[in-house]
């Protein structure tokens, strides 16, 4: 099998496009897809300078997804000095698992000379989640807890930080899973959320109020959303199939941690996965097809919710515990902080 492009050997067919790509060839293609991404959404704002650079935080799991898109972007910004990047690791308290991830984000960061931070459940909220999957006073999967407390702290210190934006490695199947789970569970509030949360361009979102855990994070849907401090999402690397990242991140040999969560249990999203998986197989160019067509009808749902004035959001306020905004007296978060504690 030869490379469309040059005739040398190829490492991989996309059976959605047609392309039988060398190593080089299929490198190029993944970032020129990644940078094409990152200008459609406006990711860098026009008005950025070096005296006032636009800080881009990213969420730095170690994980391939996150290392490949923290060395595109390194590389395609990383002498413009409109742009600052900082990679933010969160350690949950599992053992064994992210420290050797936290190994890997430690050796990526120093390679490419770009600032790195790690904060933990355990200095944040004084819990690990080896204990809290262990004690599971909520009777719910690790996942829904985890959800919270990552978001919460991915959230918080990029507004720490005085962010512009917070990235994050989401790809494509990821984005198409969360498409269809919305879709079939008839929530068509929560297709707006997600183009506003971080679908939509920046011009095409409104940055104010844009965050309404559109990712089915488990959170406060509404966390955050008015804040003078809310940091907006995007994700430059939906348009890359997961296993395109996994054959970049090994092609160039990048340090990254490929284990699975040992506590991960998403059944639903697991099931979703298997009929993408299925669907792609028989019909090449599913999730790309799905993502298409979703992201138009989200923008035309957002709009039209936002035109209607009816987003309908509670009043929010502070949390009393933590000062988070939130629609009740008390957040998500430290209801489930008050509860792994009473046990």
């Amino acid at each position: 099998m030869d490379c469309d492009k040059c005739g040398a050997d190829a490492v991989t067919h996309a059976a959605y496009s047609g392309a039988h790509l060398c190593g080089e060839h299929f490198r190029r293609s993944v970032e020129k897809r990644v940078r094409r991404r990152v200008r459609e959404d406006g990711l860098l704002d026009p008005e950025a300078t070096p005296d006032d650079p636009d800080r881009w935080v990213i969420g730095l799991s170690g994980g391939k997804d996150s290392v490949v898109l923290a060395t595109i972007l390194e590389e395609t910004f990383g002498r413009d000095p409109r742009v600052e990047l900082i990679g933010l690791t969160i350690h949950e308290g599992i053992e064994g698992y992210r420290d050797e991830s936290l190994a890997a984000c430690r050796e990526l960061t120093d390679d490419l000379g770009i600032r790195h931070e790690v904060v933990s459940y355990a200095e944040e909220f004084g819990v690990e989640m080896d204990d809290v999957v262990e004690d599971d006073p909520e009777n719910m999967a690790a996942c829904a807890y985890c959800g919270v407390f990552r978001r919460d702290l991915l959230e918080g210190y990029a507004e720490e930080f005085d962010a512009d934006k917070l990235l994050t490695g989401h790809n494509l199947d990821d984005e198409a899973q969360t498409a269809l789970m919305n879709v079939l569970e008839g929530d068509v509030r929560q297709v707006a959320k997600h183009f506003d949360a971080s679908l939509g361009s920046f011009e095409d979102r409104p940055l104010d109020d844009a965050d309404r855990n559109g990712d089915n994070t488990g959170s406060d849907a509404h966390a955050r959303a008015e804040s003078d401090h809310f940091v907006p999402r995007a994700k430059p690397l939906r348009d890359v199939p997961e296993k395109e990242v996994a054959l970049y991140c090994h092609l160039r040999d990048l340090p990254s941690h490929m284990a699975e969560c040992p506590h991960a249990e998403e059944a639903y999203r697991g099931e979703i996965k298997s009929i993408l998986h299925d669907l792609e197989e028989s019909h090449p160019g599913t999730r790309h097809s799905i993502m298409a067509g979703y992201e138009e009808i989200a923008g035309i749902v957002a709009d039209t919710y936002r035109d209607d004035g009816d987003d309908g959001e509670a009043d929010l306020g502070e949390c009393v515990e933590c000062g988070s905004t939130t629609s009740r007296e008390v957040c998500r978060k430290c209801r489930l902080i008050e509860s792994i504690e009473a046990v």
